[in-house]
């Protein structure tokens, strides 16, 4: 298990763990549930380091507090905009990075002494964990309540979205026709037998889209569906979106389901990327949204300047970077999208709320189980 440890621009004066909790907490990280359901050290960062900050970089405002972020985003996509908000208010911030479910595990075991304000995470289901074992507080923002419609939020205040990740369907345009495809549901037809690729079914991105399933189709239906997507694969499932997306691309297979910011990191890097995109239920229940979001920690120092930070990662600003860096959609409505997001053109939303994803992922992990996929 590692840990890394950022200070951006101050010195840190925050309380440092003993040796031997430190080394209980990766313990209980090691047995956490939510660990096999975070994304791979490629895609959320997990490498150890410290790096400490110089007098000369603690040019924070006099009296401002730091923000102590704990955070599964990758540090690279995520940095930018808390230097902007740095550099706009002078206000600290402390990253430290690893995957979701050590993070819950070293809150838990640092308990009233953590230095943590916020966790920062991905996936509505993530957030939903942390809220039910007590580890981030309900607050109160109008502001975020302008910014972020209900759907993206904890009704409790607990934790709210900050980016939204459309999980649809991509195709080899030079073998499949976009008039072919249309739904999840569609792609457990025989027709796509031997032409289907997946990732594993232990990530949360794929329990929450199942849960979601789950809640339209119902148990039984839902089932069927993914019985049928494992029937139809072409080869073993894959361990993240990037590698299914380049076995499309190589033709170990036709189709497959990912999440599309990773297929906008492909195409930044490979302008001519041979994968197509197609917004799956258009005219059902509309393409499948998550969010990346955050929570102020139960236990933190400074509350009011978390949830200041939070309330300014919802404004038109930090959701433009969201767009253009991370290649998210905004969560914020009217915020405009990236030339790269735009172009694939508009999309309708389920609209079902976030949430249910947390609460159905229980259920959603058995099912998957229960039909076969790994």
């Amino acid at each position: 298990m590692s840990l890394k440890t950022i200070s951006t621009n101050f010195t840190s004066t925050k309380r440092i763990l003993p040796v031997a909790v430190f080394g209980m907490m990766l313990g209980l990280a090691g047995c956490s549930e939510p660990a096999a359901t975070e994304d791979t050290a490629a895609e959320e960062s997990v490498e150890t380091e410290t790096a400490e900050s110089s007098e000369a970089e603690a040019t924070t405002d006099a009296g401002a507090e730091t923000v102590t972020i704990y955070s599964s985003r990758n540090e690279q996509l995520i940095k930018p905009l808390l230097d902007r908000y740095t550099e706009e208010t002078g206000v600290a911030i402390e990253l430290v990075t690893d995957k979701t479910g050590p993070l819950m595990a070293r809150l838990e075991a640092e308990g009233q002494n953590t230095p943590a304000d916020m966790l920062l995470t991905v996936d509505a289901g993530n957030l939903w964990q942390a809220s039910q074992q007590g580890l981030l507080q309900p607050v109160t923002s109008s502001i975020l309540e302008t910014n972020v419609p209900a759907k993206y939020r904890d009704p409790q205040g607990h934790w709210t979205g900050l980016s939204l990740r459309a999980r649809t369907i991509f195709y080899d345009p030079n073998k499949v026709s976009a008039d072919d495809l249309s739904t999840y549901a569609d792609l457990a037809d025989p027709k796509w037998k031997g032409k289907l690729c997946l990732r594993t079914s232990k990530k949360v991105y794929n329990q929450s889209l199942v849960a979601s399933m789950i809640d339209h189709l119902g148990e039984e239906r839902t089932e069927e569906v993914v019985r049928g997507w494992v029937d139809n694969l072409a080869t073993d499932v894959f361990g993240d979106d990037t590698s299914m997306l380049e076995a499309i691309a190589a033709g170990q297979c036709e189709v497959g389901i990912a999440n599309s910011y990773y297929y906008g990191r492909v195409l930044e890097e490979n302008p001519d990327f041979p994968v197509g995109i197609f917004w799956a239920n258009q005219g059902t229940t509309g393409t499948h949204v998550n969010v990346s979001g955050a929570g102020v920690v139960a236990n933190s120092d400074n509350p009011d300047g978390t949830l200041q930070l939070m309330e300014w990662l919802s404004s038109d600003d930090a959701q433009g970077i969201y767009a253009s860096a991370d290649k998210e959609f905004p969560v914020k409505e009217g915020v405009d999208k990236s030339e790269m997001l735009s172009s694939w053109g508009p999309f309708e939303q389920d609209d079902i709320n976030v949430q249910t994803f947390g609460e159905l992922q229980t259920q959603a992990i058995q099912l998957m189980d229960k039909a076969g996929y790994k």
